[in-house]
């Protein structure tokens, strides 16, 4: 990233802040139900989260240096909200917990900011409420703490699920590969071959999410052989490689195709896809023959994997 570019991105992030502080009032000066700082209200709510919290803990949160955090307890204790003492584990650590007067400061900041935010939202409808929370998802999803495990969810498609598998298949293979248009074409007519024959019992598909957000899909389809299942459109966003997303969208897919009775599994994929090549391999597909092919823009070449089930 050149000089420039990043001026433009570190001024766009400033507008946002911007923005988004006179948003929530966060710069404001003296409001009449402003009782306490931002700061203060911040570690009143941390506090209220537990029955009590070691010091250390609380400045970790909150990225607060010492003095400042013992300066900002002090005040909170002279004003009967809340309370250090020493830790019965380990005498050299403070634990600060909220008084009765602290829990029912931060019911009143509690209900005042959930009537703030209400009234944020409510002047949006819902779709846009929608867009917004989404916003807001991914950047806590890019800038936040990442979880250490984040919950794997394979579910069947819901409205706007497949036009999202055509979307993201032709942004991240253009991306990854070069490939034009008319491989996203190819992704929308199997996707609408699969949505016309939904009732077939013979096909399925799954879309995976980690920690809620949509992050792979694949389908189980049936062939020109009634004996023979496809494995298609497996994706995975760069989010989701290496949390063991695709080699679980495959296990469902095969699983499913033996249990419709299907004697084997075909698929076709890129030679340069080693990942998900390397998936297929483990799963006991084989591979058949190779394709060479210019029909999506650069030379690529194609391979059909197959699989007695």
């Amino acid at each position: 990233m050149n000089d420039v570019s990043l001026a433009e991105r570190v001024a766009t992030v400033r507008a946002f802040n911007r923005l988004y502080t006179g948003v929530i009032g966060v710069l404001d000066e003296g409001p009449a139900n402003a009782e306490y700082s931002l700061s203060e209200a911040r570690v009143l709510f941390e506090v209220a989260q537990q029955t009590e919290l070691h010091v250390s803990d609380l400045r970790k949160r909150l990225d607060l240096d010492g003095g400042y955090a013992s300066r900002l307890l002090s005040r909170l204790e002279s004003r009967g909200l809340v309370v250090r003492e020493r830790s019965g584990e380990d005498a050299r650590r403070q634990i600060v917990r909220l008084t009765g007067a602290g829990r029912e400061a931060f019911a009143d900041l509690d209900s005042r900011s959930v009537r703030q935010i209400g009234g944020l939202l409510e002047r949006f409808p819902d779709e846009d409420q929608r867009r917004l929370l989404g916003a807001m998802g991914t950047i806590t999803q890019l800038v936040g703490e990442k979880p250490a495990d984040p919950t794997l969810v394979l579910r069947t498609p819901r409205p706007g699920d497949l036009g999202w598998v055509v979307h993201r298949h032709g942004t991240l293979y253009a991306r990854e590969y070069g490939l034009d248009e008319r491989f996203e074409a190819l992704v929308a007519r199997v996707v609408a071959d699969f949505a016309d024959h939904r009732d077939d019992p013979r096909q399925s598909a799954w879309i995976a999410e980690l920690a809620g957000e949509r992050v792979g899909s694949i389908f189980c389809m049936p062939s020109a052989d009634e004996r023979t299942a496809k494995l298609r459109l497996l994706l995975l966003e760069p989010a989701a490689r290496g949390h063991g997303v695709g080699k679980r969208l495959v296990h469902e897919c095969v699983e499913f195709a033996r249990g419709r009775g299907y004697a084997a599994m075909e698929l076709w994929t890129l030679s340069a896809l080693d990942a998900a090549r390397g998936i297929y391999r483990s799963a006991g597909f084989r591979l058949e023959r190779e394709e060479p092919t210019r029909e999506f823009g650069p030379p690529v070449t194609g391979e059909i994997w197959r699989m007695e089930l």
